[in-house]
């Protein structure tokens, strides 16, 4: 039975700030492609503060301090997808929130009433587990209060969407809203909550 939906913010809840940022400047070199990768990880699980993280990347890139800080932190709610989870999910699931993220820019990106229709939000800077590490999908669980089989995850990354499967959740791989809602569909229409 499927008791929760965990969405992935960056990339499915909000546009993506980091990887066009990345594969623009670091796609063509892959030793700066790979070192950008390991800063991002850094700071995604609270090792090294996002102010040295946009220093360090603004240096491999060569762009200023301040234009990489807007380039990053240039997202948008994905409305869409919030107004569906408001209508179709909050009032039949639980409802929770799993990014690898090395700061929390929440109240930038969504409303109160938009992060308030997420039971629990696990950020990985906070809790130190970065995707598709087995602990990151576990603890959401256990903070929502269920088990792992009783969750479906959606993320864009499908790395991250075996690394759900691995600890027995189901999946969605975000490609757009519209395929989206149909997998997860798909997935409810055989499962339903007690």
């Amino acid at each position: 039975m499927i008791k929760a939906i965990i969405f992935d913010c960056f990339g499915v809840l909000s546009t993506e700030g980091w990887i066009p940022y990345r594969y623009h400047y670091f796609g063509n070199n892959k030793e700066l492609f790979e070192r950008s990768g390991d800063l991002q990880k850094q700071v995604d699980a609270g090792l090294m503060s996002i102010d040295d993280f946009i220093k360090d990347i603004s240096a491999m890139s060569g762009v200023d301090e301040q234009s990489t800080k807007n380039m990053l932190e240039g997202v948008a709610p994905n409305r869409q997808l919030i107004d569906f989870i408001r209508s179709e999910i909050a009032p039949k699931y639980s409802v929770g929130m799993l990014s690898n993220a090395g700061d929390n820019w929440l109240d930038k990106i969504f409303t109160a009433k938009d992060l308030a229709l997420f039971d629990e939000i696990a950020l990985s800077f906070q809790n130190g587990f970065i995707k598709p590490d087995a602990s990151s999908y576990e603890s959401i669980a256990s903070r929502i209060g269920v088990e792992t089989q009783e969750c479906v995850f959606v993320d864009d990354q499908e790395r991250y969407c075996t690394g759900a499967i691995d600890v027995g959740m189901k999946a969605v791989w975000y490609k757009d809203f519209d395929q989206m809602r149909t997998d997860l569909y798909k997935i409810l229409a055989t499962n339903t909550k007690n």
